[in-house]
């Protein structure tokens, strides 16, 4: 087995609290372990772009905390806005 380094080891507890804070809300785990999933395959060397989503994810992780907090919306990327090509919308007069 691997030794991780001290980053490794803050991202997979980061990663244990965020699954324990998502239990108690519906849909929140599957969503959880896509995003960390999806980053996962950052490179390794990329130290300060994990950083940077290590300090995202804590703030993320004390929203999820609330007791208000019910939508994950900051937790995807935004959908592409959707253009249409028949052109603009009709209105009504």
């Amino acid at each position: 087995m691997s030794r991780h380094s001290k980053l490794q080891k803050q991202v997979l507890a980061l990663y244990r609290q965020f699954l324990r804070a998502g239990k108690e809300k519906p849909g929140f785990v599957p969503r959880i372990r896509d995003e960390f999933r999806e980053n996962s395959r950052i490179k390794k060397t990329d130290v300060m772009h994990i950083e940077y989503l290590y300090r995202r994810g804590q703030r993320q992780l004390e929203q999820l905390r609330d007791a208000n907090t019910k939508q994950l919306g900051s937790f995807s990327k935004a959908a592409e806005p959707h253009t249409s090509k028949t052109g603009p919308e009709p209105t009504c007069r």
